[in-house]
């Protein structure tokens, strides 16, 4: 069953949008979005979305959000560097699952954009 957007949906979700980095990352795509509230104040949207395909072999893409506020940045933000810094010091840099190609770069984009950053 597809999901029809109306146009007001679309213009509401997206005319708060302030800022926004794409990160192409494989199948997967990360979105980096500032968005604006009624009040005016900033926030952080982090968006996954995963390419995948049905046994009909048409493609839809998966998403998962996670919406951050200022009062957490801090905290949030320790504790990525503290959970990264364990994996590179347990397992280093190099991905090691058979799933991932070594010689993978990902890339950054502006989503106004298709050059890298």
């Amino acid at each position: 069953m597809q999901k029809t957007t109306q146009m007001g949906d679309y213009k509401e979700r997206n005319e708060n949008e302030i800022f926004t980095r794409v990160l192409k990352a494989g199948r997967r795509t990360y979105f980096f979005d500032v968005r604006e509230t009624k009040a005016g104040d900033y926030y952080l949207t982090l968006t996954e979305s995963k390419k995948s395909f049905g046994d009909n072999g048409e493609s839809s893409y998966e998403k998962h959000k996670i919406y951050l506020y200022k009062e957490d940045f801090k905290s949030f933000e320790e504790m990525f560097r503290e959970s990264t810094d364990f994996i590179i010091s347990r397992k280093g840099e190099d991905v090691i699952s058979e799933k991932h190609d070594k010689d993978f770069k990902s890339r950054s984009y502006t989503i106004e954009s298709d050059e890298e950053l």
